[in-house]
C-alpha cells in the first residue's frame, strides 16, 4: 500500500494505491472515488448494517487499483509511516484509512494506565505501512531534544511515538474533566521524540 496526497494542507485528499489483493479499512462515507473493480465490504452488527461512519474494507482486484479518501471536515491528510519498531498513540478521531499491516492495540497497557478503566481520546497502533491521518488544519510537529518538555492540549494533539514520555494532568482540579474527550486536561511530553499536532482545535472545528 502506498499513499499520495493532494490539495493539502487545507482540503487534503489521500489516494491509496493497492496491489493485487491488498485491502484498506476506512469509513465508507470518506470514499470519494476509486478505480474500477474496487470492492467494498460493509460491516454488519447483529445481522444489520453498521451505522454511518463505521469502517468498511476496500479490496483491490487482480492488477491492483486506487481509492481516493477525503475527510469529512476540511484540513490536512498525513500518511504516518510505521516501520515495525515503535508504535504510535493517535487521536481517536484522526484515523482516515488503515491497512491490515497496521494493528490497533486496544489493550495497550500504558494507555490503560493513562486513562484507567475509561475509553480515552487516544488509541495505540503498531506494525508496518502507512496509517493515514486526517487533521484539522495543517499538521505541525514539535521535535523534542532529550529532556525537552512541551505541553499540548488534547484537542490539538494528533499523534506521538510510544517512546516519548507522556503525563496526563488536569488543567484545573476544580473544573470539569473527561478522558473521553480531553476536556479540562493537558498532556506533558518529554523528549527525545516527535509530537504531531494539528493547527486547529478538532472539537471546535466540528462545532
Amino acid at each position: 500500500m502506498r499513499v499520495q496526497t493532494r490539495h493539502t494542507p487545507n482540503f487534503g485528499v489521500a489516494r491509496v494505491l493497492l496491489s493485487s489483493g491488498e485491502a484498506v479499512q476506512a469509513a465508507g462515507d470518506t470514499m470519494l472515488a476509486s478505480s474500477f473493480g474496487i470492492t467494498e465490504t460493509v460491516p454488519s452488527r447483529g445481522g444489520s448494517r453498521a451505522g454511518k461512519g463505521a469502517p468498511s474494507v476496500f479490496n483491490a482486484p487482480e492488477g491492483g487499483g486506487w481509492i481516493d479518501f477525503a475527510p469529512l471536515a476540511a484540513g490536512d491528510v498525513y500518511p504516518l509511516e510505521f516501520t515495525g519498531g515503535a508504535g504510535w498513540c493517535v487521536s481517536r478521531d484522526a484515523i482516515l484509512a488503515r491497512p491490515a499491516t497496521v494493528r490497533h492495540d486496544p489493550g495497550w497497557a500504558p494507555l490503560q494506565t493513562l486513562f484507567g478503566a475509561d475509553s480515552g481520546f487516544l488509541e495505540h497502533y503498531s506494525g508496518t505501512g502507512p496509517l493515514v491521518l486526517a487533521a484539522q488544519g495543517p499538521v505541525d510537529a514539535f521535535e523534542l531534544a532529550a529532556g525537552e518538555l512541551v505541553t499540548v492540549r488534547p484537542d490539538f494533539l494528533l499523534a506521538y511515538p510510544d517512546t516519548v514520555q507522556c503525563r496526563l494532568r488536569a488543567v484545573d482540579q476544580s473544573g470539569p474533566q473527561s478522558v473521553r474527550t480531553g476536556e479540562g486536561l493537558a498532556l506533558d511530553f518529554a523528549g527525545p521524540g516527535r509530537v504531531l499536532v494539528q493547527a486547529r482545535n478538532r472539537r471546535l472545528s466540528r462545532g
